[in-house]
């Protein structure tokens, strides 16, 4: 989302990304570069725990706005898929923020 144009975007994704407004979307793919880092990075340096937590955090809010959007354009599979990776993520976001983070 970063670097491709509109109309790639569009081919990949759907017709949902004409009605987004470009600074929207490089701002998602932005995100979702970011939270990939986040989940990534710190556990596998060894480095600042606490970003993995965050990056989960971040990730649950971009999936709650994807579940707004295809809940919006009747996509249930899609729904229930945003459903379960904002799950997934909480889950981590709780391990490592909750009583007995690791």
């Amino acid at each position: 989302m970063l670097v491709k144009t509109r109309v790639d975007l569009s081919k990949m994704f759907g017709d949902w990304v004409d009605k987004v407004p470009a600074p929207l979307l490089k701002l998602l793919g932005l995100a979702e570069l970011a939270a990939a880092v986040g989940l990534v990075l710190p556990p596998l340096v060894g480095v600042f725990p606490l970003l993995t937590a965050l990056a989960a955090a971040g990730l649950v809010i971009v999936m709650i706005g994807a579940i707004v959007i295809h809940a919006g354009r009747s996509e249930y599979p899609n729904v229930a898929l945003n459903l379960t990776f904002a799950a997934m993520a909480g889950v981590i976001a709780f391990a490592r923020l909750g009583p007995y983070a690791f």
